[in-house]
């Protein structure tokens, strides 16, 4: 998709969250390579300023929140040649939404690519439980090696004392801390900013204020609810999930597959797991979509909904391999309160099922599925 894009806009932001192999991506691609962080590579740049925006090649711009005083510079090279394609590669570490000058620099003149952790559909022979267990970040331990969860807890720790404050978070260290892991306990919850207010001291507002940058941090994905118009009562709050499972049971100090397992908010860890999993799989495939989910004051829920491209598809997911004739029954009732074109119960089944409108899927059968729903 990069690629893709990078041939139909003269500049490109490629976000995602801290260590997730953007700069990588980039060094893989020819091109002149700038990290802003750096104050003697915005010199450099400054310096090398003219012949890199008439070089034919690409170039990168690494961590330009760092530098929104180039934004504006950026904007005068591309109106300068407007037909041109391919020209700037930026890459982010926080959304555009937190890059004003991005939005009010580069308006109409750039595309957003993401890239999340590791998804399981991308890691071949890698066992998917350990992917459930540890998340996804290239040095969190996937890929090898004795370093889940400590490199989880450093990460965490360096985003709170460094990087928040610097993209404009004003919690001190110790309350982001705080804050983190009161919305690892809440994981997968109906958001209560009232309650996690009260116990950090602070308004519900400002709870609110600070998870923005959290998810403008590519750390938390909020899930809001479904707004359609039924005949039942609507919880209407969105649902919180941390969007890298690895993250989540550092902060719940678990150590081990075995002790993930007997923990009484696995469900909870194994549906954001999931959900994180389709959800970062079409972002990567540029499926543009919209995801909710519904809950009923009387007790119907649907943990997902996802709409794109003309379809509605409703899944449940459940940690069982077991699944019920009941579980798929109650689900298919629920999903034609909304009309959904499929309903798909995502479970540690060992057989795939598919009927015309219903499917009982392993978490390995949804690449397959998603590709043909979606296309």
């Amino acid at each position: 998709m990069l690629q893709e894009r990078l041939g139909k806009f003269p500049v490109v932001a490629l976000v995602g969250a801290r260590q997730t192999g953007k700069t990588t991506l980039a060094r893989s691609m020819k091109g002149v390579h700038y990290d802003l962080e750096l104050p003697e590579e915005r010199v450099r740049l400054d310096i090398e300023w003219t012949r890199a925006i008439k070089s034919k090649g690409l170039v990168v711009l690494d961590e330009a929140q760092s530098d929104p005083e180039i934004f504006p510079r950026l904007r005068s090279a591309v109106d300068q040649d407007r037909k041109r394609n391919g020209r700037f590669l930026i890459l982010g570490s926080v959304s555009p939404a937190l890059m004003t000058s991005v939005a009010e620099s580069l308006a109409g003149r750039l595309a957003i690519c993401e890239i999340s952790p590791f998804n399981r559909f991308e890691l071949g022979k890698i066992n998917p439980d350990v992917h459930w267990l540890k998340g996804g970040y290239p040095d969190g331990g996937i890929l090898g090696g004795a370093k889940f969860p400590v490199w989880q807890r450093n990460y965490l720790d360096l985003l709170a004392q460094r990087d928040l404050p610097n993209w404009g978070l004003p919690a001190k260290p110790r309350d982001s801390l705080r804050l983190f892991r009161m919305l690892a306990v809440a994981h997968g919850q109906v958001h209560n900013a009232s309650q996690i207010g009260k116990s950090l001291g602070i308004s519900y507002h400002t709870v609110n204020s600070y998870l923005g940058y959290l998810q403008m941090a590519f750390l938390i994905r909020e899930l809001p609810a479904y707004y359609g118009n039924l005949k039942k009562r609507l919880v209407k709050s969105p649902k919180l999930y941390w969007r890298d499972s690895g993250l989540l049971h550092s902060l719940l100090r678990v150590h081990s597959y075995d002790e993930l397992l007997v923990q009484p908010w696995v469900g909870h860890s194994w549906e954001g797991y999931v959900t994180e999993q389709i959800l970062s799989y079409l972002t990567a495939k540029g499926v543009e979509h919209e995801a909710s989910y519904l809950r009923t004051n009387d007790g119907y829920e649907l943990d997902l909904i996802v709409q794109s491209r003309g379809k509605l598809i409703a899944f449940e997911i459940k940690l069982t391999s077991s699944p019920r004739p009941a579980d798929m029954a109650r689900l298919e009732k629920t999903a034609s309160l909304i009309d959904a074109d499929w309903s798909v119960l995502v479970s540690r089944t060992a057989r795939d099922t598919t009927g015309q409108r219903s499917a009982s899927l392993s978490p390995g059968a949804l690449k397959k599925f998603l590709d043909r729903a979606f296309g």
